[in-house]
């Protein structure tokens, strides 16, 4: 069975409030929005991107868009906060090889960042799929550059 965010229960989650430079870089996204689901894209044919995310304890990937229908695999063992488009502010812990499956109808997105709150380095993989409800966003040059 393909599991979702939906069903998994976070360790925290806060809605009081963001500090001030992560609203602002929310609403910078919202105007432009980010369609990079990773750090680095690993590989692009007509069906799907392959993306990697690599964080080091403290580091965190902005804001980003998903508006393809996706999954992710976390490679090693972590934990993460995220800033969620509601407002709120989760965290949790993954285990290695955990995956989880998103799927989004016309018009449906998630915004959201990741950072790495543990002692050990976060390293996920994530796959979207081109053929989705929505169109994909287009990439900057330099991240299909990368991937060549």
């Amino acid at each position: 069975m393909a599991l979702s965010m939906s069903e998994k229960q976070a360790v925290k989650s806060d809605k009081s409030g963001w500090p001030p430079e992560i609203q602002a870089e929310f609403e910078r996204e919202a105007k432009n929005p980010n369609p990079c689901v990773g750090s680095v894209l690993l590989s692009e044919d007509k069906r799907c991107r392959v993306w990697t995310i690599r964080l080091k304890p403290g580091e965190r990937i902005g804001f980003h868009r998903h508006v393809l229908d996706y999954f992710w695999t976390a490679i090693t063992p972590c934990r993460g906060r995220q800033h969620l488009m509601d407002g709120s502010t989760v965290e949790y812990t993954y285990a290695a090889g955990e995956t989880r499956h998103e799927t989004y109808g016309p018009g449906e997105y998630k915004v959201h960042d990741l950072e790495n709150i543990g002692d050990t380095e976060m390293v996920f993989m994530t796959v979207e799929f081109l053929d989705s409800a929505n169109k994909p966003m287009p990439l900057p040059s330099e991240v299909r550059r990368a991937a060549a």
